[in-house]
């Protein structure tokens, strides 16, 4: 069957004229005569059967529908041409993962983690881009998305299935002049100390404290910042008690920049899933990278436990604390 497309030097010279709304400006950066760019813009609007343009004093100017044509079409080439470099870039060998990712979880998780995929399949180029919700992949180049949340959101999510990776284990941290000269603050301590909070789970502490026991009604008071990434710096700058997960502050706490205030960590509602498209014919790439990365969250969460575990001065330290 003929697929009811149009041809590719039409769609190029109609994205050119219309992200400039103008022939002139498109045939120059085509290297196209202006009525070269005309004849295409026009045989593509007889094919569809719908004005693109319309002409006005000073040229032409999009109509609605052209506008909304020309979103779309920019989109897909945009999409042919990333596909055709890492075709040339490839030269028939291994190929790519398009994932859309929480930005927090890709920077400070997972791309450093990445020289160990590309050591073990060079061939296979991971592009990401940062997605924070659910979207239709049939509208998007993505592969697969790592995807924060619980499972109840994760089951709605259309047509797609998903693979749990890790848990989110939050603790207090801050940094350690805000502690000094403790080395454990009790939860009551905590809730008088100010609270950094993250605007996509303003409930965060005031869970944490309900699993304490301890009345906090500054539990929801404080500044709010958007990623966790902002939360780690606020937080070693002083500016307040932030409560992370454990593992997206790894290299914060190895250098000292920030300490854990209160070593009891909650188990929060929310984890990390490897979101892909609901299909039995996955690509070759994906299905290593998926191995890969489970194989990754598992070492990674035993290594969390082993850390995450009070020891008894720990505990101690907690019990006797009277700020």
């Amino acid at each position: 069957m003929r697929r009811k497309i149009p041809s590719t030097q039409a769609l190029i010279c109609f994205e050119a004229a219309a992200r400039h709304e103008s022939y002139t400006r498109a045939a120059q950066e085509l290297a196209l005569t202006q009525s070269a760019v005309s004849r295409q813009i026009t045989a593509l609007e007889d094919f569809l059967g719908m004005a693109l343009f319309r002409r006005t004093r000073h040229g032409v100017a999009l109509t609605p529908g052209g506008a909304d044509y020309a979103r779309q079409i920019a989109r897909q080439l945009d999409t042919m041409e990333r596909d055709t470099l890492d075709a040339m870039a490839r030269q028939g060998l291994g190929g790519s993962l398009q994932l859309a990712a929480v930005p927090t979880f890709a920077t400070r998780w997972l791309i450093p983690r990445l020289p160990g995929f590309a050591a073990l399949h060079p061939d296979i180029t991971v592009h990401i881009e940062t997605r924070t919700r659910p979207f239709l992949f049939n509208d998007t180049p993505f592969d697969a998305a790592l995807y924060a949340g619980t499972i109840a959101q994760t089951a709605n999510w259309a047509g797609t299935q998903s693979t749990l990776l890790l848990h989110e284990d939050v603790v207090p941290v801050c940094s350690p002049a805000l502690m000094a000269p403790r080395k454990q603050l009790s939860p009551a301590a905590v809730a008088r100390l100010p609270l950094l909070q993250q605007s996509t789970r303003p409930d965060g502490w005031h869970q944490w404290f309900d699993a304490q026991g301890v009345d906090a009604p500054r539990a929801r008071s404080g500044p709010r910042y958007e990623l966790f990434s902002m939360l780690a710096i606020a937080a070693a700058h002083g500016l307040g008690m932030a409560l992370m997960p454990h593992m997206l502050i790894e290299p914060e706490l190895a250098r000292g920049e920030l300490v854990v205030a209160c070593n009891r960590p909650l188990r929060a509602e929310r984890g990390y899933f490897l979101v892909t498209p609901a299909t039995h014919d996955e690509r070759p790439a994906l299905v290593f990278f998926r191995q890969w990365l489970v194989e990754q969250c598992a070492a990674a969460d035993q290594t969390g436990k082993a850390s995450r575990r009070p020891d008894s001065g720990a505990l101690a330290s907690v019990s006797s604390a009277t700020l």
